[in-house]
């Protein structure tokens, strides 16, 4: 069983493999004077003890720290925003950013550091126990953006305010004469999913509007998710009026599956979004979104990682960002239902 990388040492190595110390230093910075088969000796006692070298945490210098930078999914309208975020405010600091994927090979994480990684920041991603374990134990920091799923034990993350996001989006369409608002969300178990609901549940319970149980779907943060769910809403008796998507990829194909039926935004259902991309300023129309500052995010996730990176402590494990709720052309107070033959009052 491998040897536990904090307590490994070149001497640890060396005793193993039968050389001096000195030898096996050579192996690890790569010099040129060591006989084949000791240097592959060497290697093979290196990668059995999970052994890293602290030098590899530094080989670019302090002026100019190596940060990678993981994301799932695809590179998505939210993903590019974040990235951009991150690369602006490496520019501006001096650092690199090298962007990669998440690997569940056995020293993945050691193996970053001995590319020279100082830390690590994922967008979106999933890291598992056994991933946050091995790069602590390559010594490796990292940072999660917008984490899907907090993991049980301490980690350091920046996010946005999801809950005030929710009961933004929602107030937004009640004020507007809107009760029967649908919510159509992203991963059931997704932290920022489950937030921005509770924002949503909070703000109709707080104005006595009723929320039918399909009223309410979780999905995935796309485009087909959104065609899928707003199908099933709008074939619903009673269908909503407005609908409070989970993103704006979600809220685009709320939009598209309503033309479809050959329902009018906002005139016949008002569509909300969550996150402010290119997307919601170029839908048609343009789409009202709860903004989260991305490239902002990104930056903090940068600084916080450098600052990491540095040895240095951060004040709180996560950071929040304020969220804005933008209002443009897709919502508008919900149309009579005698203005559509189905009867008098407001709908």
């Amino acid at each position: 069983m491998p040897t536990d990388a904090r307590r490994t040492t070149l001497a640890t190595i060396a005793r193993a493999a039968g050389v001096s110390v000195a030898t096996v230093s050579k192996v690890v910075n790569d010099r040129s004077d060591v006989a084949p088969q000791t240097r592959a000796r060497v290697l093979e006692l290196l990668h059995r003890h999970d052994y890293f070298a602290p030098v590899f945490r530094h080989t670019e210098g302090p002026r100019s720290p190596t940060i990678e930078v993981q994301f799932a999914g695809g590179l998505r309208p939210y993903v590019a925003e974040a990235v951009e975020g991150i690369a602006d405010a490496a520019a501006e600091l001096g650092a690199s950013v090298v962007i990669g994927t998440s690997s569940h090979a056995p020293h993945w994480a050691r193996d970053l550091v001995t590319a020279g990684r100082r830390a690590l920041i994922g967008v979106t991603s999933v890291y598992t126990e056994a991933h946050l374990k091995a790069l602590a134990r390559a010594g490796l920091p990292a940072v999660v953006l917008d984490p899907l799923h907090l993991p049980h034990n301490r980690v350091n993350s920046v996010g946005a305010t999801n809950f005030a996001g929710g009961l933004a989006a929602t107030q937004h369409l009640l004020s507007l004469g809107h009760r029967r608002v649908a919510h159509l969300g992203g991963p059931a178990m997704a932290a920022c999913n489950q937030a921005r609901a509770h924002g949503y549940r909070a703000a109709m319970e707080a104005a006595g509007a009723p929320v039918p149980p399909a009223y309410v779907r979780p999905g995935e943060f796309t485009y087909r998710a959104g065609l899928a769910g707003a199908a099933a809403l709008l074939d619903l008796d009673e269908q909503p009026t407005a609908i409070f998507a989970g993103n704006d990829e979600i809220a685009l194909g709320v939009i598209e599956a309503a033309r479809t039926r050959g329902l009018r935004v906002p005139e016949d259902l008002s569509v909300v979004g969550f996150d402010d991309t290119l997307l919601a300023r170029t839908a048609s129309p343009p789409l009202t979104t709860v903004r989260q500052p991305l490239r902002e995010m990104g930056g903090v996730a940068l600084r916080t990682a450098l600052r990491l990176a540095n040895g240095e402590k951060v004040e709180s494990h996560h950071i929040e960002l304020a969220t804005e709720l933008v209002t443009r052309a897709s919502t508008a107070p919900p149309v009579p239902r005698s203005a559509v033959g189905g009867g008098s009052g407001p709908a």
